[in-house]
């Protein structure tokens, strides 16, 4: 009866996302670039915090050239020990419209996050209506800039933001990338995030449109200058200020990074427990909840074929199998999303499975005093 029960509860679950009338499992939230838009860019600035970034810099600021005329980009150099600005200064004295200001940042006071204490110092050059908040390992397909300020523009909105188009070609990232995005997806749905009516606030870091005097107005980046998940919180500070804000995928706005498994496990583990809010209590309803949702299907199914199916019934199996079912349809818009095959959509358990580790070692290692660990720094917990 336990067996059935958690099979039947698997199946409920997935059949309310699939039902719920946001449909946060879909991918209808989209932007992609248009290369016929209006290319005059002065009043954009592009605001690149790097640190260590001498492998993709120079890709990125190649495709900052060939969005328009007129746009600035501000390069903050976070210290790099890798020649990080070296590549910025060859990029900058290269001819053309676009000009590329590289700014040597400080060292990190306390009680900021690295990232936000480079953009507070990169925002001290801007004077441009639009301020384009770009990770230096993001490439943007030509058109893509103008696109994201009309769709500004037409919307009203304070930020506006894309979900870069993670790598996908190793196993490691063909398992983890869309499990990664449908996950987010699902802690934050795009539709809701894009309701000026509701509370939920989201953005994607890699690649954020703001309108320039709206950040100033919440007193810069300091206003949420030691979060961790810094995107989301400068979402929901402009959101409770009354700006409107808009988050959707691209295939035009693309990551550069390759990720392995070591390298999902840092990236998680970063702010999985952040995400809980350091809470034990939200630390098991989240295992609780991961354990019914995406495991209970396949080992209901593995225990009824040991035991010749008596440890679940019929009704017991029945019921995982259309879970499953229903958990890899719910699934499937973002694993065609990344152009994978069908049957990547069955493997969502087993990366559940190793996301569910990721926050584990997250709250372990919170408790341990290392509130994260990014980019060569370390962030002690209040512990």
């Amino acid at each position: 009866m336990l067996l059935a029960s958690l099979a039947a509860a698997s199946l409920a679950a997935w059949l309310v996302v699939l039902l719920l009338p946001w449909q946060p499992h879909r991918t209808r939230e989209r932007l992609e670039a248009e290369p016929s838009a209006a290319r005059d860019l002065s009043d954009v600035s592009v605001l690149i915090p790097a640190r260590d970034e001498a492998a993709v810099i120079a890709r990125t600021l190649a495709a900052l050239r060939e969005q328009g005329d007129g746009l600035e980009v501000i390069v903050v150099d976070d210290q790099s020990s890798d020649g990080t600005a070296a590549l910025c200064a060859l990029a900058a004295a290269l001819p053309g419209t676009t000009t590329v200001r590289v700014l040597g940042g400080a060292a990190l006071p306390n009680g900021w996050a690295g990232k936000l204490w480079a953009l507070e110092q990169g925002l001290a050059l801007v004077g441009r209506r639009y301020t384009l908040l770009l990770d230096a390992d993001i490439e943007l397909a030509p058109g893509t800039v103008p696109a994201l300020r009309l769709l500004a523009a037409q919307r009203g909105t304070a930020l506006a933001s894309v979900l870069a188009e993670l790598h996908c070609e190793r196993v490691a990232e063909k398992l983890l990338t869309p499990a990664f995005v449908f996950f987010f997806k699902l802690l934050y749905p795009f539709a809701l995030a894009n309701d000026a009516r509701r509370r939920t606030a989201a953005a994607a870091g890699g690649c954020m449109l703001v309108r320039t005097d709206d950040v100033r107005a919440l007193g810069g980046f300091g206003a949420v200058r030691d979060a961790l998940i810094d995107d989301c919180a400068l979402a929901a500070a402009l959101k409770r200020a009354g700006g409107a804000t808009w988050l959707g995928m691209s295939h035009s706005v693309r990551s550069l990074r390759a990720y392995g498994l070591r390298d999902f496990w840092r990236m998680v583990s970063r702010s999985a427990f952040t995400q809980l809010r350091y809470s034990p209590l939200a630390l098991v309803a989240a295992t609780v909840a991961m354990c019914v949702t995406l495991l209970a299907p396949p080992l209901v199914l593995a225990a009824a074929l040991i035991g010749s199916g008596t440890l679940a019934g019929p009704a017991g199996v029945a019921a995982a199998a259309l879970g499953w079912l229903a958990m890899g349809a719910a699934y499937w818009p973002v694993v065609r999303f990344y152009g994978l095959r069908a049957p990547w959509a069955l493997a969502l358990p087993l990366a559940g499975a190793l996301f569910l580790a990721m926050t584990w070692d997250s709250a372990l290692g919170y408790w341990r005093g290392t509130r994260a660990t990014w980019k060569n720094r370390r962030y002690a917990s209040s512990n």
